[in-house]
C-alpha cells in the first residue's frame, strides 16, 4: 500500500474498482486549509481520462505492470494476433482494447500494457507515428484554396480516412500521428 507521496506519472493504481494511470498530477498546497494532491487519471480499460483529488497522505493501492513489446501479425474474427519481439510467443487481443484498429498494418511494432499479477492485456500503445500509403485523393488544384491550410479527404491502404495537403497524391508514403489519427508529414521514397 502507497500513499500519495509516491503518486507520479505513469503511476497504475486501483480506484473505486477500476485501473487507472495516472496521466498528470499537481501537489497543492494552499494558504488555508490541509494539501491534497490534483490528478488526471485515465482508465486503462476504457481509456476516459477523470479528473480526482486526493487528500495529502491518503492511502493509494498501486497496481504493478509490465509493457512489453510486440509486433502485429494480423487480425481474425477472434480478435487481433501479436507475436512477443523476444519469445516469438502469440496473443490474441480483443477489438476493444484498441484505440485504433485501423492505424495497425502488419509488422507495426506496439508495447502491450499487462497487469502483472493476472497475466492480462489491458491497453496496447502505439508508436508515435506509422506510414502509410495513400491509396485514394482527389488531385489538388493549384489555386483551390483561399487558405494555405487547405484539407482534403484521402483513403489509406489499412481502410482509413483523414484529412491530407492539396499537394499530397495517389501512392504517396505519409507518416500519421497514432494520438489523433492525423496527417504529419509525407515521407520521401
Amino acid at each position: 500500500m502507497a500513499t500519495t507521496s509516491d503518486i507520479k506519472n505513469g503511476l497504475c493504481i486501483e480506484y473505486n474498482g477500476k485501473l487507472y494511470s495516472v496521466v498528470q498530477f499537481q501537489h497543492v498546497k494552499p494558504g488555508k486549509g490541509p494539501a491534497f494532491i490534483r490528478t488526471k487519471l485515465k482508465n486503462l480499460e476504457t481509456g476516459k481520462v477523470i479528473d480526482n483529488t486526493f487528500s495529502s497522505g491518503a492511502k493509494i493501492n498501486t497496481i504493478r505492470i509490465e509493457r512489453r513489446p510486440y509486433q502485429f501479425l494480423y487480425s481474425d474474427d477472434m480478435g487481433f494476433n501479436f507475436m512477443h519481439m523476444e519469445t516469438f510467443e502469440q496473443v490474441n487481443i480483443p477489438k476493444e482494447l484498441i484505440d485504433e484498429p485501423l492505424l495497425l498494418k502488419e509488422g507495426t511494432e506496439v508495447e502491450i500494457v499487462f497487469h502483472a499479477d493476472e497475466e492480462r492485456p489491458l491497453t496496447i500503445e502505439m508508436p508515435p507515428f506509422v506510414t502509410m500509403e495513400v491509396v485514394y485523393t482527389e488531385p489538388g488544384l493549384k489555386g483551390d484554396t483561399s487558405s494555405s491550410t487547405a484539407l482534403k479527404p484521402a483513403k489509406l491502404d489499412s481502410g482509413l480516412e483523414i484529412n491530407v495537403p492539396l499537394f499530397v497524391n495517389q501512392g504517396d508514403i505519409i507518416k500519421v500521428d497514432t494520438r489523433n489519427c492525423s496527417y504529419s508529414e509525407r515521407v520521401k521514397k
